[in-house]
């Protein structure tokens, strides 16, 4: 049985990271968020030039993220995968969790939504890794306070599966996702 992973946490806590881990463990392949943002992002001057960014740039971007999932859709039942997001407190977001959910469902593939949550001191500290910068990620302690001051994270669900990845390394929190769903089957 194929699965999709879907890990969802803030700004910093370790998505891709964990993900990378986690699609070296199982061979799923890794659709981070930054995969689906970054062409129109880099294609409009990247984070330098927000500002100065249309206001359709969610919309630009949807096109993209619409394309990704028709291709994961049409994908060989044998495959794997795993998408990272950010998602806000807003009333809309949990529409995410249900078209992964339902593509998980056409594909007959295992969903597994995981939370990853971290405190916002250790968060603040990872804004300043270089990588963050090169992937046009948020990088700076102000743009995330505002960022999350602004928009908040989506509560974490009861009984969802949540790590807290200040307290693993990626290949722990990797290999704990691993196992739960294996405990799933």
């Amino acid at each position: 049985m194929s699965h999709l992973y879907y890990l969802i946490g803030p700004p910093g806590s370790g998505k891709r990271t964990i993900g990378k881990e986690l699609s070296r463990l199982t061979g799923a392949a890794l659709i981070d968020n930054h995969l689906i943002n970054d062409p129109v992002f880099i294609a409009l001057g990247g984070n330098r030039h927000r500002e100065a960014w249309p206001e359709n740039v969610w919309e630009m971007v949807g096109q993209v993220y619409r394309a990704v999932l028709e291709a994961v859709k049409l994908a060989p039942h044998e495959v794997s995968h795993i998408f990272t997001n950010y998602l806000a407190d807003d009333p809309n977001e949990p529409k995410a969790i249900e078209r992964l959910r339902e593509l998980a469902a056409a594909r007959d593939a295992q969903f597994l939504p995981v939370y990853l949550t971290c405190p916002v001191t250790a968060l603040e500290r990872r804004m300043g890794s270089p990588e963050r910068a090169e992937r046009e990620k948020i990088n700076d302690v102000g743009t995330l306070r505002e960022v999350l001051e602004r928009h908040g994270v989506l509560p974490v669900p009861n009984g969802a599966f949540t790590l807290d990845t200040s307290r693993l390394s990626p290949t722990e929190a990797a290999q704990a996702i691993n196992e739960h769903d294996k405990g799933l089957k």
